[in-house]
């Protein structure tokens, strides 16, 4: 490419919802087009493509490689390759030219051919409302013998002064945990082999500036829509340039291209901020909610069953906790695993998704009749991508599990996975799943995913279970689902089309919550994200929590329970009842608004909050997870609301014991008149008082009238 061939093919401008706005500038000369600038908006003014040319370094080669959407080895390029493909077992080094451009304010569509290899090429880059920018590819091969693809990446420059790489990771039960890298002269990939987004590694990055924070510092992010195996490369040394490279990690072999066909990368969904992470979230957000369909009614606080009486079904039992869930202000009632046929524990009956009548001789008429005459919404559990050996439907099909026959099996949680791309099999699942929604009222199912996918090949099946549930969804659009997979093992805007609300994680101790709910509120906004109050000692780690600790913890998502609460006195269902009211009375805010999460100087106090769109509320969550070092802490800031505005604090959650102090804070004695400006908010903040470990105060911050 030289200096005299460049043009500026696009300029698009991303408008935050921050009022700030991005530019991605992308150039060519006639063959791949090249993103030049993703960053800082620059404005209306006339862009000179010779800006964005480098210099040709002598030892190199005679020409600069482009850095372009999809690299190219063909024209020099050495770091991570845009495409990986062969032919009649001969590898293909594409190079492509540009057939067509057809530009718009909000997006650009290219064209490209490669006679040579016989494959042509089409890169969608688009803006939407809130910041976003996605870019998506698809390559058809044109020639008469197959094509093996084994990978197809889109490639993002970002700045230079970008020094520091976020992800979002860990393990079941302990998601989203944020982990901060240096990104000097390093390559570093984010990967996921277990055939969902996984535990493990979260599809999203952030990279950014020297110590980038909430609100601070300017930050690039990048997320990979899918929900299958996912590799996402950021790359730092080849020739001085960052760049991050995404796509999805396919296994030798698994994409063939057949004449005519074609194989389409997974939406790229890139944000980015001059003014940290938060407005950076609040871009994705902004997309996500685009996903939704729309609704008229508030998202329903649930009562899930698993943690009150796990596989220990009985219609008495259960027919209480309906009667109980009612009483405290549940609207939807969810029966988790245990209902199906032979399913008296997690080793068999996965596949039989008919009604057990060993157990319910009566079916589950009674119970969902018993519900709604509450009412309460019904819902109810279902695994369908998986098969336990022990099930009719394994005796019978045992060719449709992904499990070569001729080895022996490995099983998670005693089952298999069934192979999603058999057109049998998925309709198999539609019958069996739409026989048991028509036959009862049912508006809700909550869709796990219990183990891993083993041995790649992982492409068909995610494309498979998209499938089914369109087809579920057209043919039930009053039923929503949930995502769920051994909690937050597939949260991905890949099917967030399809699903109304994910479940974050298996972990609903209060304390591991703070952290694993922070790391989800950075990709999805507060209304998907299940968050559960649950008994007293928590299931999955033993820690005790107090009420207030649990209720402030989970009320900022989709609130719900997750207790026996047959169990609980009457002072406890006093206070359960007293904290979904209160949950209720903010819920529009709550699931409507724009997240900010602080930058508090003590690693020991979190804070985060929802602000109105129109600046006239924001409630802030204000949390010690440890003992500090000091009997003071710094003051509580709250970004993002008006400055010139003044607001009144009232406390709507605090907790029953405070550590030990003289007096507090002056502020909270007056509460009733007590006022201070959006702009002292922001910069002086609000003392807090002296917080036990493990607690929480909740903060309703009004704007005055007049």
């Amino acid at each position: 490419m030289t200096m005299s061939d460049m043009q500026v093919l696009a300029h698009l401008r991303a408008h935050g919802t921050d009022d700030t706005s991005s530019s991605m500038v992308i150039i060519g000369d006639g063959g791949m087009p090249v993103i030049a600038h993703w960053g800082a908006d620059l404005g209306d003014g006339h862009l000179d493509a010779r800006h964005f040319s480098r210099l040709v370094p002598g030892g190199a080669l005679d020409a600069e490689a482009p850095l372009a959407i999809i690299t190219e080895a063909s024209r020099g390029y050495t770091g991570v390759p845009g495409i990986d493909c062969s032919r009649d077992g001969q590898h293909l080094v594409p190079r492509f030219e540009m057939q067509s451009a057809e530009i718009t304010d909000t997006s650009a569509l290219f064209v490209l051919h490669d006679d040579v290899s016989q494959l042509t090429m089409d890169i969608v880059v688009s803006v939407h409302t809130g910041g976003v920018i996605t870019i998506g590819a698809s390559v058809t091969n044109n020639a008469s013998s197959p094509l093996s693809l084994s990978a197809l990446r889109l490639c993002v420059p970002v700045g230079a002064s970008a020094r520091e790489i976020l992800t979002l990771g860990g393990r079941h039960a302990m998601e989203n945990v944020q982990q901060r890298t240096p990104w000097d002269r390093t390559t570093m990939s984010v990967t996921s082999r277990s055939g969902r987004t996984g535990h493990e590694q979260q599809n999203v990055v952030f990279v950014g500036t020297s110590q980038f924070g909430e609100h601070h510092g300017e930050v690039w992010g990048a997320h990979l829509a899918w929900s299958g195996n996912f590799e996402m490369v950021c790359d730092g040394i080849t020739d001085a340039r960052r760049s991050m490279h995404a796509g999805e990690l396919l296994a030798a072999g698994e994409v063939q291209l057949h004449h005519g066909h074609s194989y389409c990368t997974p939406m790229l969904v890139l944000a980015h901020s001059s003014n940290g992470l938060t407005n950076a979230s609040r871009s994705f957000h902004s997309y996500a909610r685009s996903l939704q369909p729309a609704r008229t009614t508030p998202r329903p606080v649930h009562l899930n069953t698993w943690e009150a009486v796990y596989f220990n079904h009985d219609l008495g039992t259960l027919t209480s906790l309906a009667t109980a869930a009612a009483a405290v202000g549940i609207e939807r009632y969810v029966l988790d695993d245990g209902w199906f046929h032979q399913r008296r524990n997690d080793t068999a009956g996965l596949g039989d998704w008919w009604v057990d009548p060993a157990v319910w001789p009566d079916g589950l008429t009674p119970l969902v009749n018993h519900v709604r005459s509450l009412g309460m919404q019904f819902g109810l559990w279902f695994e369908p991508e998986m098969v336990n050996p022990d099930s009719d439907l394994f005796r019978a099909h045992p060719e449709w599990a992904l499990h070569d026959l001729r080895y022996p099996m490995v099983q998670g949680r005693h089952q298999l996975v069934l192979n999603m791309a058999l057109p049998e099999v998925r309709d198999y699942l539609f019958a069996s799943i739409s026989a048991v929604l028509s036959a009862h009222d049912i508006s809700y199912v909550k869709w796990d995913h219990n183990r891993p996918i083993i041995g790649g090949m992982a492409n068909a099946q995610t494309l498979g279970t998209y499938a089914l549930f369109e087809s579920l969804t057209r043919a039930f659009p009053h039923v929503e689902f949930e995502s769920c997979a051994s909690g937050g093992g597939r949260v991905d805007m890949g099917i967030a089309p399809y699903v109304h609300r994910f479940w974050t994680s298996d972990s609903i101790d209060a304390l591991d919550r703070v952290s694993i709910q922070r790391g989800f509120s950075m990709l999805m906004p507060p209304e998907v994200m299940g968050a559960h109050i649950g008994g007293p000692v928590c299931h999955t780690t033993g820690r005790r929590h107090t009420m207030s600790f649990r209720a402030a913890t989970a009320m900022f998502g989709w609130l719900g329970v997750e207790w026996n609460i047959l169990e609980a006195s009457e002072r406890e269902r006093e206070r359960l009842a007293e904290m979904i009211a209160l949950h209720k009375t903010h819920r529009t805010l709550l699931h409507s608004g724009l997240v900010f999460r602080g930058d508090h100087p003590d690693h020991t106090v979190v804070v985060h909050g929802i602000v109105a769109a129109d600046k006239s509320e924001a409630l802030v969550n204000v949390t010690r997870v440890a003992s500090g070092t000091s009997t003071h802490t710094a003051p509580v800031q709250v970004q993002g609301l008006d400055a010139h505005a003044t607001y009144e604090i009232h406390i709507v959650l605090a907790p029953t014991v405070y550590a030990l102090h003289r007096a507090h804070p002056e502020w909270m004695l007056h509460t009733n008149v007590f006022s201070i400006t959006g702009a002292q908010l922001a910069s002086v903040g609000i003392n807090m008082p002296a917080l036990m470990p493990e607690s929480a105060m909740v903060l309703h911050l009004v704007r005055r009238n007049g």
